[in-house]
């Protein structure tokens, strides 16, 4: 977890500290002293108040503590990882049926304690032989290793020591309640700078492989983070695949794929068969800037890495990991763990987050998308992952370590702890600046002079909650920690459950740095949550089935459970016992039981509350893993309609340069499309927009059904424009399409010409020649263009979406309407039609439709920090229906159809959704706030938010605050100074007088259904459409039932890194019969977009058959077509 300084001293050119934590700002551990006050823990159990009760260690037999000692030679600048803690295993070790628990120590010595039942434990260390010779613990795994049926140890190693004080040590058992250590016998004594290892039969011959995940032993400020190491392989760090060879275990990392390179800081790993294939994967989370792995098993003893291809982003710090099914799908979800606190006190005060320049640059030399927040991989069932942590209310959790996805309540659903803490506040914004100043680094760079505790004396030690979730049974978690009885302030690290009771509930123990172990009894009441238990009887080498699926089958639910004991953080739970909640049921349908290899058996009718023991000697069947894909209704069709596909290129420019407060580019939206008949054959062709760099492009459909790229020269000559939204149109009445288009972006100075739309003529054979005479002189940043003839007098009038004022973030911009006088000349008509404020919002979307059937179109406008706009046309004359202006989105796209089918139409609006840090609702409202608050005659934007405390904080962060205002710098001198403020105290009423202000209250997308009697009906749509901004949509009735299809894409890469990336969407699809949503799966459906995608159409051939394209920011374009 903690960058390498005291390698800084050993190195002999001076490299800048200010620089290490620049980069590594989050990551970069401060030396301290520790202050053991062991009386201050003491105990505080709330038995039958909670549904965990805290045992008093001295009740139970535990005077376990892994305390950590700072001294000359052994420090946080000499080890990086000082405060990363000791873990967690629990098995039955004696075999007497109850489960006993193995505490690692990082300086005194590993403690195992034997169950002796009614929750007494005996310390056994001395006897058993298992306290260890090496000189700091880590990970522990209990596994049978040699197939006797009887639980071994095997214990990791690390530190800054000498080899010879490193290598993992093997305890063999006895059979007597005593260990034999043989690591290097079986060939499994790894030197590394070992987190954990974990055991699995990668490839199905019978017996347990060894993964070791190991941390690299270079200092960060070492690395050039240009040049990729991934493929280098390191003889002293590197995680490391072992095979066992009847017994011995080979190396075989480089030839399994595996790699083992000093940028891996591996700090979790998991096993599970993640696309139920028969073969285990394997993930890997990787600390500081590497991004995790994911090892998918190709069946021949190798692995192919696939993550990028499968998530869209990752945990920048990546902890600890779990994986596990968390609704019930039958699908295996991940989660991993990261360092962002909730509350905005510690989010201000120990948090810094990379710039965007310096994460598009790791993004370019192929470290992947990472950010500092926990990750939830929701698994779609198609290889792919939708990353939903937000939305699913756990991806911030503070300092996290642990990570353990399990049933707490046994009401038949996945829950997860996460174990926080560490023991000094190493990342203080304060302090961090404290240590770079002048003085402080001349002390740094004298390592004869230098005394580390001189600066520890500076450092605070919080100790902070665990979080307890509780599932939801709807994506979504709470977190109950209070309520659970897991809320007392820790530094915890590894974590592990198991029933330690035999009571039919799991219970957990948790370890902590310089404080007692937690052992928490689970007061679960079988009575009204049910249970089974089962114990699993492999053959061979592997007698305890690890690998082995487990389903269990219920009319209301299913769950699906793998055999794999090493989760979490350094941790291991029982490999003996397995506990499934059963909730109500009282009887489970059926059991299915898969073990490794293939072999299953199922079981009926198995009552709740009994321990089963399932024997690999009586499985008959033969598993079938392949899986019987549908035929999905769409096709993939690009490559058969063009002879170079579209693609669509982004340009350099990154607003955020120009506007430090600004947390959303709008210069990324591109590429935009419309379609027309350009040379009167009756063909759709169609217009596909372009940044700057690049001409926008026609692309001319032929007899054939293909598709021919046409550039007009003037699009050759305009390339220093972002060419944005066109509409094609009859604008002369001459019978023959012309060509508006309009410049878009965030890059050009605000009202000048650059952004006056253009207009194309077209010669009547297809040919486009601009008229400069007919230029729109609107200076206007445009997200939208449409025509229609809203008067009734036979051409097209236009209306044109501002999207922003460039250069000031949140400020409304004009939007316009303009009359055709029939020859192509336009009259700016805005105020009839808008009103006196034309300045409607910062719009994305506008659609013209008649929407109460008088036969005149009317206009419905939405965007970003506003409701949705309606202006209702009555012959010509337009007044505004205000009734959805309350709803004030995150706005991106609309369409109106009649999707209920009661020949009404209806208005599908797309909004940001719910899957990401913003919040926002009718009582705690987003707000955006513009102003030139500094008054130096330059507009600012200031963003504000409601937390889960529900209280109004500044979105902002005090760099970009004080960088944008330097005024502010003087009144909060400090982070502290900052963190935890209130918005009412930064910005006071006398600050915000005469702000211009917006705001945020519905972040759903939303179908607004038409009654009939010009009133609307909010009906938010499912889950699977709130987990990303959603860009475009497209209603059709694809199968011809009469009711139409509703296809909807999204994502957005363009917020500050401190946002992330909202990137969970590949493409949606529903239906709205009977006032419900329906869903069409991805595998059924045959629509995966991947990407930005910025906008759509369907375009129809000459024999009828449609084209359903997407335009994807820097990207080709995608073109499905119905089978």
């Amino acid at each position: 977890m903690i960058v390498y300084l005291f390698d800084f001293f050993e190195r002999s050119e001076f490299i800048s500290l200010r620089l290490i934590f620049t980069r590594m700002a989050k990551k970069v551990l401060i030396p301290i002293i520790i202050l053991t006050v062991i009386s201050f823990w003491s105990c505080n159990s709330r038995s039958g108040k909670t549904l965990f009760t805290l045992q008093n260690n001295s009740d139970i037999g535990v005077d376990f503590v892994n305390n950590v000692t700072e001294t000359n030679k052994t420090n946080v600048f000499a080890f990086r990882n000082f405060y990363n803690g000791g873990g967690v295993a629990i098995g039955d070790l004696n075999n007497d049926g109850l489960n006993d628990v193995f505490l690692t120590s990082n300086q005194g010595g590993n403690q195992l304690y034997i169950n002796k039942g009614n929750f007494k434990f005996e310390n056994t260390t001395q006897k058993a032989g298992v306290k260890g010779t090496k000189y700091w613990s880590t990970g522990a795994t209990f596994v049978d290793i040699n197939g006797d049926g009887w639980l071994d140890i095997y214990v990791c190693h690390s530190g800054n020591g000498p080899a010879a004080t490193r290598g993992n040590e093997l305890f063999i058992n006895q059979h007597d309640g005593t260990f034999k250590e043989e690591a290097k016998k079986y060939g499994l004594e790894d030197n590394g700078l070992s987190t954990q290892a974990i055991f699995f039969d990668y490839d199905n011959d019978g017996d347990l492989d060894c993964f070791v995940l190991n941390n690299s032993f270079r200092p960060i400020e070492s690395f050039d983070f240009s040049k990729n190491l991934r493929d280098i392989y390191d003889n002293l760090g590197g995680a490391r695949l072992y095979r066992n060879d009847n017994g011995h275990f080979t190396n075989v990392t480089k030839q399994a794929g595996i790699y083992s390179s000093d940028i891996g800081f591996g700090l979790g790993v998991s096993v599970v068969d993640i696309n139920q294939d028969g073969y285990p994967d394997i993930y890997v989370s990787n600390d500081f800037f590497e991004r995790d792995y994911l090892y998918i098993n190709q069946k021949n003893g190798t692995f192919k890495e696939d993550i990028q291809n499968r998530t869209g982003h990752l945990s920048l710090a990546s902890m600890g990991s779990d994986i596990a099914d968390i609704n019930n799908d039958m699908q295996y979800d991940i989660f991993t763990t990261e360092m962002l606190p909730e509350g905005d006190k510690r989010l201000k005060k120990m948090t810094s987050f990379e710039s965007y320049d310096v994460n598009k640059l790791k993004q370019r030399d192929g470290y992947f998308n990472q950010y500092s927040q926990n990750c939830l991989q929701l698994n779609n069932g198609d290889n792919t992952f939708s990353e939903i942590a937000f939305y699913s209310g756990v991806g911030a959790t503070d300092w996290s370590w642990g990570a353990l996805m399990f049933d707490m309540n046994n009401d038949g659903w996945k829950d997860i702890f996460v174990s926080n803490g560490i023991y000094k506040d190493l990342t203080d914004q304060d302090y961090i600046e404290f240590l770079g100043n002048r003085d402080n680094m001349e002390k740094l760079t004298q390592k004869e002079k230098f005394d580390y505790r001189d600066f520890t004396k500076k450092m605070k030690s919080t100790p902070i909650s665990n979080y307890g979730f509780i599932n939801n049974k709807n994506f979504t978690f709470s977190n109950k920690a209070e309520e659970l009885g897991l809320s007392k302030p820790s530094f915890s690290n590894g974590a592990a459950y198991a029933d330690l009771d035999n009571d039919g509930d799991n219970d957990l123990v948790v370890n902590n740095v310089n404080m007692p172990p937690f052992f928490y009894k689970n007061n679960t009441n079988a009575s009204q949550n049910h249970f089974i238990q089962i114990k699993l009887q492999g053959d061979g080498l592997n007698r305890f089935g690890v690998g082995t699926t487990i389903k269990v089958f219920n009319k209301n639910t299913s769950q699906i459970y793998y055999n794999q004991p090493t989760r979490g953080f350094q941790s291991c739970t029982s490999p003996n016992l397995i506990t499934i909640g059963m909730g109500k049921n009282q009887l489970a349908d059926s059991v299915q039981i898969i073990w490794p290899g293939g072999k299953y058996q199922t079981v009926k009718k198995v009552a709740a509350n009994k321990v089963y023991t399932f024997k690999n000697a009586n499985a008959a069947g033969q598993y079938n893993f392949e899986k019987k894909a549908p035929k999905p209704l769409f096709k993939e069709i690009a490559k058969s309609l063009f002879d170079s596909i579209p693609h669509h290129a982004e340009d350099d420019f990154i607003d955020f340069d120009n506007e430090k407060l600004m947390i959303q580019k709008l210069s990324n939206e591109n590429p935009y499309m419309a379609s027309g008949d350009l040379n009167d054959d009756g063909l759709a062709d169609f217009y596909f927009g372009s940044s700057k760099g690049n001409p926008g492009s026609i692309y001319m459909q032929q007899k054939s059904g293909k598709f021919k790229l046409y550039t007009p020269d003037e699009f050759k000559n305009e390339t220093y424009l972002e060419n944005g939204p066109a509409v094609f149109g009859n604008f002369r009445s001459n019978g023959h399409q012309d060509l508006i288009v309009t410049v878009a972006g965030n890059a050009d100075e605000a009202g000048t010409p650059v952004y006056f739309p253009r207009f194309f003529t077209n010669d009547g054979k297809g040919h486009l020649t601009r008229d400069r005479t007919k230029t729109i002189h609107a200076a206007v940043n445009a997200s939208v263009i449409t025509a229609c003839d809203y008067d009734k007098d036979g051409s097209l009038d236009i209306f044109i979406g501002g999207r922003s004022v460039p250069g000031l973030y949140g400020s409304s911009p004009r939007s316009y309407v303009f009359h055709n006088d029939g020859k192509g000349n336009f009259t700016d008509v805005s105020a009839k039609v808008l009103g006196a404020n034309t300045r409607l919002g910062m719009i994305t979307a506008a659609k013209w439709v008649d929407l109460d059937g008088n036969g005149y179109p009317d206009l419905v406008v939405t965007g970003n920090w506003m409701g949705i706009k309606i202006f209702m046309n009555n012959h010509g004359k337009f007044t505004e229906d205000k009734q959805l202006e309350g709803y004030k989105g995150w706005w991106g796209s609309l369409e109106v159809a009649d999707v209920d089918g009661d020949g009404k139409p209806d208005i599908i609006a797309g909004n940001l959704g719910l899957n990401s840090k913003f919040q926002a609702s009718a009582t705690e409202p987003m707000k955006i706030y513009v102003k030139d608050f500094d008054h130096n005659g330059t507009k600012e934007c200031i963003t504000s938010m409601y937390k889960s405390d529900h209280v109004e904080y500044a979105f902002n962060m005090r760099p970009d605050l004080v960088s944008q205002m330097p005024l502010f710098k003087k009144r909060f001198l400090k982070y502290e100074d900052y963190a935890g403020k209130p918005f009412a105290e930064i910005f006071t009423p006398d600050i915000l007088d005469s702000a211009e202000v917006h705001e945020i209250n519905f972040l759903q997308s939303a179908i607004f259904i038409n009654n009939g009697k010009n009133k609307y009906v909010c009906k938010p749509m499912p889950t699977r459409a709130q987990l990303a901004p959603i860009n475009t949509i497209l209603c059709d009735d694809i199968d011809n039932s009469g009711t139409k299809t509703i296809i909807m894409a999204g994502n957005s890469f363009g917020f500050k890194p401190e946002v992330g990336r909202l990137d969970a969407s590949y493409g949606l699809c529903y239906k709205f019969t009977g006032g419900n949503y329906q869903y069409l799966e991805p595998a059924k459906s045959g629509i995966k977009l991947v990407g930005q995608v910025r906008s759509s159409l369907i375009i129809k051939n000459s024999t009828g058959v449609k084209y359903y394209l997407f335009g994807i920011n820097d990207e080709a374009l995608k073109v499905f077509g119905l089978q």
